[in-house]
């Protein structure tokens, strides 16, 4: 039970790698907050999760009065808040001479402006405990880019920068700052890519498979561990060996 005495909030946490997150930190002992913009999902999460130590928030990372809420919310139960990991997001694909603005602002101001506006609201408080772990979800097309996902690449590459300055910024105040750069998982998010497309992901990826939740829920889990304490700064490929 490696984190029975830690807090871990996780944003999107009512579906996908957000709630297989929340299942390997419950099986770890941890107490822990799943927030989501869907509220239904998030209440269908908490009885598949069936736990006590588990608690959901129906907020918006765009909003900051939303998080700022929340967070006061936890503080004023659990006193304290040891690991963020910043796993909301959205997709709104389109080439770029297609996509409209709308579907530009809409990723950004999820993918990346929440990053910051959550990371902004709790940093304060992990900063007063002179501890704390901050886990962001970038992507392997972050890092290399992908047809018909200017925004959502832009997003990816931007949460790259974050996790590079904040880890420069907090590690000396004791606060560790990492990302993960997921290949294509099985989510509901996958689900919208076309059947050709994955197959062709699958065929190049070594290891002949896409990605299950539970294999980005373990990097989380490795990352907030003291077996990744000297891990400052880093973003963690889990591709299947994608881009070899």
């Amino acid at each position: 039970m490696r984190f029975s005495e830690k807090v871990v909030l996780i944003t999107g946490g009512a579906q996908g790698i957000g709630k297989a997150t929340a299942k390997k930190f419950l099986q770890e002992g941890a107490s822990v907050v799943i927030c989501d913009f869907d509220e239904s999902a998030g209440k269908t999460a908490l009885k598949e999760l069936n736990d006590e130590k588990i608690d959901f928030f129906r907020v918006n990372v765009t909003e900051s009065s939303q998080i700022e809420e929340m967070v006061q919310s936890i503080l004023e139960k659990q006193g304290r808040i040891d690991i963020l990991i910043n796993n909301a997001g959205i997709t709104l694909d389109g080439f770029l001479t297609k996509m409209q603005e709308t579907d530009w602002e809409k990723v950004i101001a999820v993918n990346l402006s929440g990053v910051f506006k959550c990371t902004k609201a709790v940093a304060p408080i992990m900063l007063k405990q002179g501890s704390g772990v901050i886990l962001n979800a970038s992507s392997v097309v972050g890092l290399y880019g992908n047809i018909g996902q200017t925004n959502y690449a832009a997003t990816k590459a931007g949460v790259i920068g974050l996790t590079k300055s904040w880890a420069k910024e907090f590690g000396p105040k004791g606060i560790r700052v990492n990302a993960v750069a997921p290949g294509f998982i099985e989510t509901g998010m996958t689900a919208a890519v076309p059947e050709k497309v994955l197959n062709l992901m699958e065929e190049k990826t070594p290891l002949k498979r896409l990605g299950k939740p539970e294999d980005i829920a373990s990097a989380y889990l490795f990352l907030a561990s003291e077996d990744a304490n000297y891990i400052n700064g880093t973003i963690l490929s889990v591709d299947g060996g994608l881009v070899i």
